[in-house]
Formats: C-alpha cells, structure tokens, sequence
C-alpha cells in the first residue's frame, strides 16, 4: 500500500506540471485554461491526501 501510495503521489505531481504549462493567465478562467487549472487543484489535492493518508498510517503503526 505504501509504494501505491507514493505511485499516486508521482502521478499527481507530473499532472500538475503537466497541466501548470497548459495555463495561460491572460484568460485563466475561459476554455483550456479552465480545465487545467481545474486538474491543477484536483492533483493538489491529491497529493494532499496521500500525504495525510501516509501520515496516519504511521501514526496507527506506533499505537
């Protein structure tokens, strides 16, 4: 689950690069822009969560 984990973490962190080029930040808000700036906070988030995740589950390994 750990290599999983951080699988998730490498994916996520490529889209968000991925989908950082695609931004134009004249018209941020309108069309393609919209969509990767979209993806850019859902892969944000992502690795949010994975993080979180691995954290608790060191957490429990100590109880």
């Amino acid at each position: 689950m750990k290599i999983a984990i951080y699988i998730f973490i490498v994916l996520a962190a490529a889209l968000l690069v991925f989908n950082a080029t695609k931004l134009e930040f004249d018209a941020l808000f309108e069309g393609d822009s919209l969509i990767a700036a979209i993806s850019v906070l859902a892969s944000a988030c992502v690795i949010l969560l994975m993080i979180i995740l691995l954290m608790s589950r060191k957490i429990a390994a100590k109880k």
